[in-house]
């Protein structure tokens, strides 16, 4: 096991399977590829608690374990393409890098709006340390924020630009926040108390310009309608870094195509032996609820497929792999916990709590229950854990 590995992607997923490659044994050359300049980190806090307060890499940086002192970080460097039947990858430099094994972690970058008058100042994304320190500056009391995207980044920015004494908008084509994870009747508690903070929600509406100059002064709704602002958040989603993959035998047409054990498969059906994926970015069938491949976005995806990619590499790997997903949100006193995929559900039942209180609801399908989400309630939240295992 001295064969030299690449990883690009050097963010939560990238640093666990350097420390997971580590762990089970793997003492050869490791390298690592990040576009930012900066050593991994922590995202999930940039739109909570750290957004909230003094926004730095000290705040959400990893701590690197003396397991991957000697792993290689290529930060700042953009990885341009890769030639997987030649095991090359080639970086912005034009630089030709060799690996024995390749690990996909390039995870997703934010969606953004596509308007006649999009070159102006003002408008944000939170995905990055840089967007949150950018974000950060501008959010100052009495700042009018709109903010386009009614998910949980967007309902968490909300919360914090509140907290800053921001006058904050939420504009969304859906019916109510974070509608399809949650469902109808979660979803509409979580507007209720965001409403009793402060936010306004303009909910089944579309922003289809901005007003302004040369800064955002506002936005032009599909109603005709207007709104002034002095910032826009755009939290509409994400789109996968699989780019620099294209003229390779994969299907990249929703994350990378993997296999259970996360290596690469080609549009034959046939597996990359060589090439493993982890992370956002890739589309893997999970055991735990049917062989449909999905990519999942939750919080420990990365450490679990992390995790699972050394084991397979190493030879250690036993039985399926059956990760439970798990997500947090944090928006004032409001602390969120999910285990499952919920948004499988076919119905959704109160199991425990009040609805105007702390609570944990149920997701079921077809009678099996696939999702728990509390408000509170941490420990009977994680109670059902193990119905999924």
């Amino acid at each position: 096991m001295t064969e030299p590995v690449v990883i690009v992607g050097a963010s939560m997923g990238g640093l666990r399977t350097a420390e997971a490659l580590r762990r089970f044994g793997y003492d050869g050359a490791i390298t690592v590829f990040g576009d930012e300049q900066y050593a991994p980190y922590n995202r999930p806090p940039l739109s909570k608690e750290v957004l909230a307060e003094s926004v730095s890499h000290d705040a959400v940086a990893f701590e690197l374990r003396a397991s991957v002192a000697d792993v290689n970080w290529v930060l700042g460097t953009r990885v341009l393409s890769a030639d997987l039947d030649h095991s090359t990858v080639t970086d912005h430099n034009f630089e030709v890098h060799p690996y024995g094994t390749l690990i996909v972690a390039t995870g997703l970058r934010p969606r953004r709006l596509h308007v006649p008058n999009g070159d102006v100042r003002g408008r944000h994304a939170v995905r990055t340390l840089d967007d949150a320190i950018a974000l950060r500056a501008e959010l100052v009391p009495g700042a009018r924020v709109v903010i386009v995207g009614a998910g949980f980044i967007g309902c968490e920015v909300a919360a914090t630009a509140r907290k800053l004494g921001c006058e904050v908008t939420i504009v969304a084509p859906g019916v109510h926040p974070m509608l399809r994870p949650l469902g109808q009747e979660l979803a509409a508690e979580m507007q209720r108390r965001h409403e009793a903070e402060g936010v306004v929600f303009l909910m089944k509406r579309e922003v289809t310009d901005f007003i302004g100059d040369t800064a955002i002064a506002g936005v032009l709704l599909d109603d005709g309608t207007t709104l002034d602002c002095d910032l826009l958040v755009e939290a509409i989603g994400s789109h996968e870094n699989t780019e620099w993959l294209d003229g390779n035998d994969l299907d990249t047409t929703a994350g990378v195509l993997t296999s259970n054990d996360l290596r690469a498969v080609r549009r034959d059906g046939s597996e990359w032996s060589n090439v493993f994926v982890v992370g956002d970015v890739a589309r893997f069938p999970n055991p735990v609820y049917d062989n449909e491949c999905r990519r999942i976005e939750h919080w420990n995806i990365p450490t679990e497929t992390a995790k699972r990619v050394a084991q397979v590499f190493t030879g250690q790997a036993q039985g399926e792999f059956r990760p439970i997903p798990s997500f947090w949100s944090d928006q004032y006193d409001n602390h969120l916990l999910a285990y499952g995929v919920l948004a499988l559900a076919d119905e959704i039942r109160l199991e425990d709590g009040d609805i105007s209180g702390d609570c944990v609801f149920g997701y079921y399908r077809d009678g099996v229950m696939v999702g728990v989400c509390g408000i509170g309630m941490r420990s009977v939240v994680q109670s059902y854990r193990s119905n999924f295992v």
